[in-house]
């Protein structure tokens, strides 16, 4: 028996904002901000006022500091050069009638030195380096070997969210994501394999959690709760992290989140950009757990983004590559209409080409 599509296409409440449909445009990577000062590229109004029918919109993952920058022309927001450039790509959303949050971002030691200021190394929890690539002005790299962060450099951490939330706001976004997924910095403190801390941040799972949360707390110095989400990926391995027993680690920090009533959680179901059953985990205790807006993600299709909705498993679906290859993907999923083919080859860096030239349909 199919389940009626048309929930996945009504109107969600999110905090103070009335989203038009249930369907989020992922953060995706584009690599295509403009050097030196990682400001979002002019094209990237176009790009994503394209896409403005999504119900929600969060960009791309954008750094907090140059200290957070993994990977070359990833826009930043930090300075007023990033917030004005920020500001032309949220006017043009908001022109469309549509509504975005930016995803603020701290790689941790999924860096490179020469994206770091001084050439330093990359920081982390504690010194072990990540068997995983980044991406370099020569191409795809290996990472460097990052050194721990000493105790008294972890709240001029917590300050550069704090402070990258109140230029997003600025820059005129609905909201902030706080990225904790895919084995950056937020999920390298939770995790005991990569957080082998003997201090206040490491150890026990509290004390784990601790950095995620003074993060979220700073945010919501600069932010009120309605107005900002965070992403996790308690499945997934990406970038060479795991957990002894993620199924405590992730529920004791959703717990810790619904008490600071913050507008959703956006659960990587699975591994990233894997199979979603990579190990056994209850994504549905999360969603219990939260009072808030459940997004889930992680290779959804049209019949299966129906069901989740139709079926109350989630508020709702976020897809990515999918909005990268359709400006009209939300058309596209309402009429069940054929998807354009991605072009794998202008994922990341370049210009117009394989950004903002994807076909829309014809609209009869």
């Amino acid at each position: 028996m199919s389940l009626d599509p048309a929930p996945l296409f009504q109107p969600l409440r999110l905090g103070d904002i009335e989203l038009s449909n249930r369907i989020a445009m992922a953060p995706l990577t584009r690599n295509r901000a403009v050097e030196p000062n990682t400001v979002p590229s002019p094209l990237a109004a176009t790009y994503y006022r394209q896409r403005a029918h999504a119900g929600l919109i969060i960009s791309e993952a954008s750094q907090i500091s140059q200290q957070g920058q993994g990977y070359i022309w990833t826009p930043g927001c930090f300075t007023d050069a990033q917030v004005e450039g920020w500001r032309a790509v949220t006017s043009a959303v908001h022109a469309e009638g549509g509504h975005m949050f930016i995803q603020l971002w701290h790689v941790g030691r999924v860096s490179h030195t020469s994206l770091q200021p001084n050439n330093g190394a990359p920081v982390a929890p504690s010194a072990i380096t990540a068997k995983t690539r980044t991406f370099v002005a020569e191409g795809f790299a290996e990472t460097s070997a990052p050194r721990a962060l000493e105790t008294h450099e972890i709240s001029g951490i917590v300050a550069d969210y704090a402070h990258a939330a109140h230029c997003a706001d600025k820059a005129g976004f609905d909201g902030v994501e706080i990225h904790g997924a895919n084995g950056y910095l937020i999920d390298q403190f939770l995790r005991d394999g990569t957080n082998t801390r003997t201090d206040s941040y490491g150890g026990p799972i509290e004390n784990r959690l601790r950095f995620a949360l003074e993060v979220v707390d700073g945010i919501l110095q600069a932010l009120p709760a309605k107005r900002v989400g965070i992403r996790m990926s308690p499945a997934s391995a990406s970038n060479d992290v795991s957990d002894s027993n993620p199924a405590a680690l992730f529920g004791a920090l959703v717990d810790e989140l619904a008490k600071r009533k913050l507008a959703y959680i956006h659960v990587v179901e699975g591994q990233t950009q894997g199979a979603r059953d990579a190990i056994p985990f209850d994504f549905g205790a999360l969603r219990k757990a939260f009072p808030g807006v459940y997004i889930a993600n992680n290779g959804y299709d049209r019949t299966m983004a129906i069901e989740a909705v139709a079926s109350g498993r989630a508020d709702m679906v976020a897809f990515g590559r999918a909005f990268i290859a359709n400006p009209d993907l939300v058309e596209r999923l309402r009429r069940d209409a054929p998807l354009n083919e991605l072009d794998r080859a202008t994922l990341y860096g370049g210009g117009e080409k394989g950004y903002i030239d994807y076909p829309a349909l014809e609209m009869a």
